[in-house]
């Protein structure tokens, strides 16, 4: 008799089998996109996160007040960036993220932490905001249509907002504020006359603006995928689908968070938020509420395209199969009765007839007819 022991498995009897394998060239492609990470490098290490081309790094110094303003592009880092004489506001304004130096140098300057730094460089932040006691920290996403307009296009915001100093960090170098430099050039709007949080404000809001245009341009898509779904459901309208489907619910990760970004933004006890600043705050939340509940039906709407679809090919299906069974349920009675005139039997006294084949004919040709008009009676057909 076996001993107890002998009968719990060994370790090299136990085989736990691999569920999913992957295969080599999934695996070197799944390395070759995660190069950038380093397991043990310490917390602030910055490195690029981007997996396509970096632009150059661009930096302004955007200096205003009420009376007047002065635009500057920077080449360098200059110590006396730090140095600002109130009423003064300074808008660091970085576009292009290839070049790290510039980015850690300013950092430094500033004195701003270096997990914030690593946050503005690694691009793949979820939106959320953070406060640092001398300086608040704000990620956003940026998001708009490919040219194309096959897909979304996701770009990082970074924004610090100081006591009398705005740092904002782009991906690219786009035209995206280029609204708020033209109010700042103008003395008669409010960005001039108040505070760094209301420039904050202002790039915030213009960021959201473009979400209600994406959204409008999302809803338009989707009808237009509905109106073929109803006309001409086919494969390439299932691939459109699952591909809509997946840019809604990147675009839903992307906005959903920034309800609790705004909303730390206008209740957070802050020092760097005016209260004259919350009735625009809590357009912005407004804003949000109505696009995410957007966002929400147009998950639903999808939803229901897909069984529609599948709806759609399930009857397109039957219509088939009822045509093929309509058919074959004609020729049975026909397969009868050639099948018993058929038979190799001698005496057959009707076969000697000259009018039994005509006969046969036409007897075929009745059945045929008598249960096409039943099964139009019947509403089959």
């Amino acid at each position: 008799m076996s001993s107890p022991q002998s009968l719990i498995p060994t370790k090299e009897k136990v085989r736990v089998p691999l569920v999913r394998k992957m295969s080599k060239k999934m695996y070197k492609k799944f390395t070759k996109s995660k190069k950038h990470l380093k397991i043990g490098e310490p917390p602030g290490t910055l490195k690029h996160s981007i997996k396509k081309e970096l632009e150059p790094t661009s930096i302004q110094r955007i200096d205003y007040e009420k009376e007047n303003y002065q635009i500057e592009e920077l080449n360098t880092i200059e110590a006396n960036l730090k140095e600002i004489v109130k009423p003064k506001i300074r808008w660091i304004k970085i576009s292009g993220l290839r070049d790290l130096e510039k980015i850690e140098k300013l950092g430094n300057l500033m004195e701003i932490h270096p997990l914030v730094l690593e946050d503005i460089v690694n691009t793949n932040q979820r939106p959320k905001y953070e406060d640092y006691k001398d300086y608040l920290f704000i990620v956003l996403d940026m998001i708009q249509w490919d040219d194309d307009g096959d897909e979304f296009i996701f770009e990082q915001i970074s924004i610090i907002i100081g006591p009398n100093f705005i740092i904002s960090v782009e991906e690219h170098n786009t035209d995206l504020f280029k609204p708020i430099l033209e109010r700042i050039t103008t003395p008669k709007g409010r960005v001039r006359s108040l505070g760094t949080d209301y420039l904050a404000y202002a790039l915030v809001d213009i960021i959201i603006d473009h979400y209600f245009l994406t959204q409008e341009l999302l809803e338009t898509y989707i009808e237009e995928i509905e109106d073929n779904l109803v006309e001409k459901p086919e494969k390439e309208v299932l691939q459109t689908i699952y591909q809509v489907k997946r840019s809604v619910i990147d675009l839903q990760k992307a906005i959903w968070p920034m309800r609790d970004v705004i909303n730390s933004f206008q209740r957070e006890d802050s020092e760097l938020v005016n209260d004259y600043l919350q009735i625009y705050l809590r357009d912005l939340y407004d804003h949000i509420y109505r696009i995410n509940d957007s966002i929400q039906n147009y998950r639903e709407i999808i939803t229901g395209m897909l069984d529609l679809y599948l709806s759609s090919v399930s009857n397109k299906m039957n219509d088939i199969m009822k045509v093929l069974t309509i058919i074959s349920t004609i020729f049975i009675p026909l397969s009868f009765l050639a099948g018993f005139y058929g038979m190799n039997f001698i005496y057959m006294p009707e076969l000697a007839s000259p009018i039994a084949y005509p006969l046969l004919i036409s007897i075929m040709i009745s059945t045929a007819l008598l249960m096409i008009i039943y099964f139009r009676k019947r509403s089959w057909i």
